[in-house]
């Protein structure tokens, strides 16, 4: 469900990208009351076409009964419709509809030792997991391995920089610009597998690290995770969550089913079950956005994980899967925006 939520401040932090903080009003605090980690869902039309976007909240959890901090990072994407308004024209005053918090991608600040490997405006979500993790819990530490094209293009730096000075013991931050050289700390380049397997032992203990978590590009965190496999680190103890993909792998072709000629859905949404005939190449979400204009979707890429849904009955294809996890698949959940039918009749429930 969405509610409207008033702009109330607009930083520039680099020439591309922008923080937007949102006024949360009283009746809202405990709706919009986030998990470090968790992204908001918002809608807005521009220019006569509804625009959906997932960005995440950068800001520290505020438990009750402090009022919940609402900002989150946008970065200029090439032809992205709501990052281009929301740099060039969206203001102060301004009303933008928003899901609650939502997201998978969070850590319950506990004592440990936690370690995060995020490229550009991956930032963001390890923004809120490490301030919030290194306030409430003083035996906690943190390491933030972060890669950036050039210092110019990196986002929230003097709010990472109040982390190394706040907790000079506990947080442990290493840079890496794979356009420019630094004057001190590693050479300029590219995070890719080879080089984080020799960088992050000499970094930290990495059989001691209690949960990684991985943000970025497909490629850094295909990278990122890889590496950490090859060294050993189990994989119930890694996290990722891909914000930008642009030709990542589909899912293996399937043989021992052909796709029916017809197929049913049936989808259970906020209560309310219907049944629908699934049109030629059309997606699970596409069936049900056909008769009900309410279901939870963002990106339609297979990476937010808005609409996730437990597959009831029935067999489907994913296209794509960046969201969600192997515990998650196994009970199975799927993307409905990549899902599409091997069986005559599936059965959907948006509200598992």
């Amino acid at each position: 469900m969405f509610h409207p939520l008033r702009v109330r401040a607009i930083e520039q932090l680099t020439d591309d990208s922008v923080a937007v903080t949102f006024a949360v009003p009283p009746e809202l605090r405990e709706t919009f009351r986030h998990k470090p980690g968790q992204h908001l869902n918002v809608r807005y039309t521009v220019h006569g076409e509804e625009i959906r976007r997932s960005y995440s909240i950068c800001t520290p959890a505020a438990d009750a009964p402090a009022d919940p901090e609402l900002q989150v990072g946008i970065r200029l994407v090439d032809g992205g419709a709501f990052s281009t308004y929301a740099l060039k024209e969206l203001a102060v005053g301004d009303q933008v509809e928003a899901m609650p918090p939502m997201g998978r991608f969070v850590l319950t600040p506990r004592a440990g030792r936690y370690a995060a490997i995020v490229g550009g405006s991956g930032i963001t979500p390890v923004l809120s997991i490490a301030s919030t993790l290194l306030a409430r819990e003083p035996e906690a530490r943190f390491c933030l391995i972060r890669s950036d094209r050039t210092a110019a293009s990196t986002m929230f730096l003097d709010e990472v920089a109040d982390l190394k000075d706040r907790y000079p013991d506990r947080f442990q931050l290493v840079t890496v610009l794979s356009r420019e050289e630094q004057q001190a700390g590693l050479p300029s380049g590219r995070l890719d597998r080879k080089r984080l397997t020799g960088l992050l032992p000499a970094l930290l203990s990495v059989g001691e690290v209690d949960g990684w978590y991985l943000c970025g590009p497909f490629g850094l965190v295909r990278a990122a995770e890889d590496a950490l496999h090859g060294l050993g680190v189990d994989r119930a103890r890694i996290h990722q969550e891909i914000f930008h993909v642009d030709d990542g792998p589909a899912a293996p072709a399937r043989t021992r089913i052909e796709a029916p000629a017809h197929s049913t859905l049936t989808a259970t949404l906020d209560g309310r079950s219907g049944n629908w005939p699934v049109q030629d190449g059309e997606s699970l979400l596409e069936t049900v956005l056909r008769s009900r204009s309410d279901a939870p979707y963002a990106c339609k890429g297979g990476v937010c994980g808005t609409c996730r849904a437990f597959l009831v009955s029935g067999e489907v294809r994913m296209n794509r899967n960046f969201a969600l996890e192997p515990d998650e698949t196994g009970a199975g959940y799927v993307l409905a925006c990549q899902s599409h039918p091997l069986t005559p009749e599936v059965e959907l429930d948006f509200d598992r």
